[in-house]
């Protein structure tokens, strides 16, 4: 079994930004693995809130043995962008293989298409209610937040998109006092949920304070492991397969979050079209779905996935699965 990465960047349509930066083009890992009779692929954005670079991602990629298999891959490699990209390259292998598409090997439903949010990156109010004007045909908008002057984008987005669902993402970026003063507003501006107000390993306040709305945990929910730590604090989880590690944990942390009662949102970072793929599966009925990171890209694979009013559709045959 011959495993290979290389890196690929897509330029973005227009800047993005959240609390933590800013950037033009998605940098990402793409993986191929090739055992003689197929070809697989998985793609990865490393994410240096994580500790992770494309070096240090491919370092660990080259650092696996000759021969494993998807269950052994999963104490090779923690859970993290390196094994995500192997990972989803080994179920396209599979599924290539025994000319069977991913969904049915891993014992699922037929999957369709998924109304997807789409991202309106964190910019000073008037430039977010332009945007949101542009797009509010959309029936869902994400909202970038977790600076001052929240409260004026959050007014500006919702003249712009009056109709549209919104939810909005902090990226850690509030305090207890800061959302204690957004929250009446949020819920005043039919916002439907909020993803990661505060820092991981510093939101112990959430069980202590009223959630007037539902709480997602993103960057504090990465595989099942991390459940434990959520109890009383969150009542959504954002699976990314990115954090997961690939597409067979998050298939496993889907079935133990809703076990213990928490609704599932199914995210990404901004990837191609490949990265996306996957996570289209593990979004089949999930309560939001974040995968626009395509939509955000000037440039994309070929085929890509498609995205249309019905949302954005399982990947054919040629791109992945």
């Amino acid at each position: 079994m011959k495993v290979t990465s290389l890196v690929r960047s897509f330029r973005l349509a227009e800047t993005f930004t959240i609390s933590r930066g800013s950037r033009t083009e998605a940098e990402v890992v793409e993986v191929t693995i090739e055992d003689g009779i197929a070809v697989g692929r998985g793609e990865c954005v490393p994410y240096a809130r994580y500790g992770e670079t494309l070096e240090s991602v491919q370092a660990q990629i080259a650092g696996l043995p000759e021969s494993f298999d998807r269950t052994e891959l999963q104490g090779l490699l923690p859970a993290g962008a390196a094994r995500n990209a192997v990972d989803c390259a080994l179920w396209d292998l599979e599924a290539k293989r025994a000319d069977e598409p991913v969904w049915q090997l891993a014992g699922l439903s037929t999957p369709g298409p998924e109304i997807t949010a789409y991202t309106l990156s964190l910019a000073e109010p008037a430039a977010m209610e332009a945007k949101a004007r542009q797009h509010a045909h959309r029936p869902l908008l994400k909202i970038k937040l977790g600076g001052e002057g929240d409260m004026a984008r959050l007014e500006a987005v919702r003249r712009g998109a009056p109709d549209a669902r919104i939810i909005v993402d902090a990226n850690e970026g509030w305090t207890a006092e800061a959302y204690a003063e957004l929250a009446p507003a949020l819920v005043r501006l039919g916002v439907e949920m909020v993803e990661q107000p505060f820092p991981a390993g510093d939101d112990g306040a959430l069980a202590e304070i009223e959630r007037v709305l539902p709480v997602c945990a993103d960057e504090s929910c990465h595989d099942r492991q991390s459940l434990a730590g959520l109890r009383g604090k969150y009542d959504m989880v954002n699976i990314k397969l990115d954090k997961t590690g690939g597409l067979t944990e998050a298939l496993e942390l889907r079935h133990a979050a809703r076990a213990e009662g928490y609704s599932v949102m199914v995210g990404c970072m901004v990837g191609s079209s490949l990265a996306m793929a996957p996570a289209v599966l593990v979004a089949q009925g999930a309560a939001v779905t974040d995968l626009d990171g395509p939509l955000l890209l000037a440039e994309d694979r070929d085929p890509p996935l498609a995205f249309d009013e019905a949302g954005v559709h399982p990947a054919p045959r040629a791109l992945w699965g």
